[in-house]
């Protein structure tokens, strides 16, 4: 039997290592149209890589996928987060989880895992090829597969496994829709907003532990940690909020509101009473805040405010007092485009899940033509769930 793998990136290469595990005497090829296997794997995690999160719950695990949670729940049944870590430590690697729950190899360094990986496809005996890219995916009459490349000859297949990750546009899944697969537009997910040339920007660098972020008219926000940085605002809370708006954002075409609540603790009347408190006690400058904020952030809401800095607590007005109690519950940015969160970049859509039995990610209307990873429509939040669903549908996908 003759298998090609589509793809050498996470889905791609899982697959093809879980294929030559199940076929030991298959030919198990595996494609990869770049100049490396395993890219993102390389660049995960700021240079890390995320493998998986520490959730052992399925119910819990499935919450954190915008988009196929539902078609999920077959192939992370099979292939769980601890199916994973205990794969890695019977090959040596061991992992770790931080507090968040995000796990890393305990090398803090995502070549183990790269080394991991390609050392098994060559204990194993996987057929790798790089800067092999296809260009047609042939169905024959006799219920095999012609695979055509940039290689002189097309390549024979038994059986193929498409795995080439997430498509920024729709013109890289037209070869699969030339199969009459139906294909959902990809748009971008886990993006950081982008402010353009606003004030806030000037803080770069500066992190809130725990803020609300929300798109201002919907009832779209998620909580959780905030970083300006010097386009605007990423951190976990302004990703999750990305991927669950993925699809709303690109309908508004990336011109959007977000409010952020710097306390997400506190309710308005709360700020405001806390505040009149230092107003009537204080005999400080109000650039000391009794609110647990970084001092910049503080300073900068202030000026925001129409505050003098230098202003004593005392003298502060009740509308300013107001103004700056709105501003730490309620402050509003301006977004105009958005910028990659480059080590996350994922898409959503890709490969209508209604075409993929989730039992064995075959499609259903091409016998013996599997799928896995970000090729299909199902993205997650940050923290390692798409690594772990690239892991799951590729084990899946190798196991037939």
């Amino acid at each position: 039997m003759k298998i090609v793998i589509i793809g050498g990136g996470a889905a791609g290469f899982f697959a093809g290592l879980r294929c030559k595990e199940v076929h030991p005497k298959a030919s198990v090829i595996i494609l990869e149209k770049g100049l490396q296997f395993l890219a993102k794997v390389k660049v995960s995690g700021g240079g890390r890589c995320n493998v998986t999160h520490d959730c052992h719950e399925l119910a819990k695990l499935l919450q954190y996928y915008p988009r196929g949670g539902k078609f999920l729940r077959e192939p992370l049944q099979r292939f769980m987060p601890q199916d994973m870590i205990a794969w890695l430590q019977a090959r040596g690697v061991s992992v770790k989880a931080e507090e968040d729950g995000r796990m890393f190899p305990i090398t803090d360094d995502s070549q183990t895992i790269i080394d991991c990986f390609l050392e098994e496809a060559k204990r194993l005996g996987v057929q790798t090829y790089l800067r092999t890219g296809v260009q047609q995916l042939e169905v024959l009459p006799t219920g095999g597969f012609r695979v055509h490349t940039n290689l002189p000859t097309p390549l024979e297949a038994d059986r193929v496994i498409v795995a080439t990750g997430g498509s920024p546009k729709l013109s890289g899944l037209e070869w699969l829709q030339a199969l009459g697969l139906e294909v959902v537009e990809p748009v971008p997910s886990l993006f950081t907003f982008n402010f353009p040339k606003n004030p806030i920007t000037a803080l770069a660098g500066v992190s809130v532990p725990d803020a609300r972020v929300r798109l201002v008219g919907t009832k779209l926000e998620q909580r959780g940690a905030v970083l300006v940085t010097h386009w605007g605002l990423s951190g976990p809370a302004s990703l999750k909020l990305s991927a669950w708006g993925a699809r709303e954002l690109a309908s508004l075409q990336y011109q959007y509101q977000i409010a952020v609540s710097w306390l997400p603790t506190y309710k308005e009347d709360d700020l405001r009473a806390c505040l009149l408190e230092q107003k009537n006690t204080s005999k400080k400058q109000i650039s000391n805040t009794p609110l647990d904020l970084p001092k910049r952030l503080w300073h900068f809401l202030i000026d925001k405010a129409g505050i003098d800095l230098d202003s004593a607590w005392h003298a502060l007005r009740n509308q300013e007092l107001n103004k700056l109690a709105s501003l730490l519950c309620y402050d509003v940015y301006e977004a105009n485009g958005k910028t990659t969160h480059k080590d996350e970049f994922v898409t959503s859509g890709g490969v209508a899940l209604s075409e993929i039995n989730p039992k064995t990610m075959e499609a259903k209307k091409i016998p013996n033509l599997f799928f896995a990873g970000e090729v299909l429509d199902i993205d997650g939040v940050t923290g390692g769930f798409n690594f772990q669903s690239a892991w799951a549908t590729g084990y899946l996908a190798g196991s037939q």
